[in-house]
């Protein structure tokens, strides 16, 4: 009996070793699979990261080599100081003053405020003092020809704004139908009361009401037709950032504009190509000295030079 519980015993312990050496067996199993696990894992990762690093190098490249084509296409694009020197050569020798209207029309504010506060308060003076002799005209207008007191035409205004100008009627109806938008010496579609309206530039006054509306000033470039205005370059065209005027420094020195034209063998031309550039540039410089001060200036001298 005793000899079959030890015998008993011997195999318990030999199934629990062997259950032992199983479970530790296992284990190594385990431990080596997780570590198999784990270095592929680890492999995998590092494979993954190297890949990034190659794809983020080779981005890295191809934005480098876009920031090169950026760099090269902006240095083609941007005018270089060759360009812009030939720019102002042109203006230069255009007759034109290179001049910077941004900085200038910021500087001249507060006189373009009282520039206009001096149109309003001028103008409705003007137009009431004005009622009667206004009243004369008319009666002599509408007996020296048929047609209406008024003459309204289109011209161009303050940013391209078109407007319909205000003068007495100083030619037949339908003048523009029957010859050129400029008039030339002794035009036969002038009437005999227009003539004489236009030597004194008392046809120009209702447009007193154009200056009252904001239109107009007293004193700027004169407003031109679209047709003309279409030939200004973008230069030119600086000239529409203020109001156009009833009168302007280039009417007093061109004064005797009509005779030139009338010498000319093709008047328009002359007036495109010759007297128009010239007026523009006169224009530009009152821009560059217009206040109140400068108007009332301009208007005793358009008055001096009506009485010569």
């Amino acid at each position: 009996m005793e000899e079959n519980k030890r015998l008993q015993g011997v195999c318990e312990d030999e199934i629990v070793v062997s259950n032992d050496n199983a479970v530790g067996n296992k284990s190594l199993v385990n431990e080596e699979t997780i570590d198999n696990t784990t270095s592929i894992e680890i492999e995998s990762t590092a494979e993954a990261n190297e890949k990034e690093v190659t794809a983020i190098s080779d981005d890295s490249t191809d934005n480098e080599s876009a920031v090169e084509n950026t760099d090269s296409t902006s240095d083609e694009c941007t005018p270089n100081e060759d360009n812009v020197d030939s720019i102002k050569k042109d203006y230069i020798r255009s007759g034109y003053e290179d001049i910077d209207f941004d900085k200038l029309m910021k500087k001249k504010r507060p006189a373009l405020f009282f520039k206009r506060i001096f149109d309003i308060v001028m103008s409705s003076i003007g137009l009431i003092f004005c009622m009667i002799p206004f009243l004369f005209i008319a009666i002599a207008i509408r007996c020296s020809s048929k047609g209406p007191v008024y003459f309204r035409q289109v011209r161009v205004g303050k940013n391209g704004k078109e407007f319909r100008i205000f003068k007495f009627r100083t030619m037949v109806v339908d003048a523009e139908k029957k010859g050129k938008q400029i008039t030339v010496g002794n035009d036969s579609r002038i009437t005999g009361v227009g003539k004489f309206l236009r030597k004194t530039k008392i046809d120009e006054l209702p447009q007193l009401i154009n200056v009252l509306l904001g239109q107009m000033s007293f004193v700027g470039p004169r407003p031109e037709v679209p047709r003309y205005v279409d030939m200004y370059s973008d230069y030119e065209r600086n000239i529409l950032r203020i109001k156009p005027g009833i009168t302007e420094l280039a009417s007093i020195t061109y004064r005797d504009e009509n005779e030139v034209l009338a010498s000319s063998d093709n008047p328009e031309d002359t007036y495109i190509n010759e007297i128009m550039p010239k007026k523009l540039n006169l224009n530009m410089q009152y821009m560059k000295k217009m206040n109140v001060f400068y108007d009332i200036y301009l208007i005793f001298k358009t008055f001096g030079a009506i009485l010569k």
